[in-house]
């Protein structure tokens, strides 16, 4: 499968076999699936999206939204626990206004699941890790 480095966004092809042993970009050396939801701006927004391999999980999200900042440590958690099934990424509302209303963001916390580049299911509110999981086990991801 192809996969955008989360660092550089250079293009790097990985054996789906090989997804659990950590594997590096070709071109920056860093890790493709660092286990921890990554920092999408406007101009990496849609290469990533669109080059990600495997499904995508947005977490749209303001440093002024309560239930946001409830739900960081969750997202991070689940990132962890399942980031070599599907990718985790997060983006600034406030500082990528753009891309929020690309996507009809309405409220926050919003999660917007990708699967093929095109979105596949959204969900709005923060929600517990045993929720999120099941909400992605619903989605087919387990």
């Amino acid at each position: 499968m192809e996969l955008a480095c989360p660092h550089c966004l250079a293009i790097n092809r990985v054996p789906d076999d090989r997804l659990a042993e950590a594997p590096k970009c070709g071109q920056c050396g860093m890790p493709l699936l660092p286990g921890k939801p990554v920092d999408l701006t406007a101009d990496s927004f849609d290469r990533f999206i669109a080059k990600a391999g495997l499904p995508v999980l947005i977490d749209f999200w303001a440093d002024w939204c309560g239930p946001c900042k409830m739900m960081a440590p969750i997202f991070q958690q689940v990132a962890a626990e399942m980031g070599t099934r599907v990718r985790f990424a997060k983006v600034d509302t406030e500082a990528h206004p753009q891309v929020s209303m690309r996507h009809h963001i309405k409220g926050i916390p919003s999660l917007i699941l990708f699967k093929n580049g095109a979105e596949a299911a959204r969900s709005s509110g923060a929600m517990e890790a045993h929720a999120l999981k099941r909400w992605l086990a619903s989605q087919g991801i387990q």
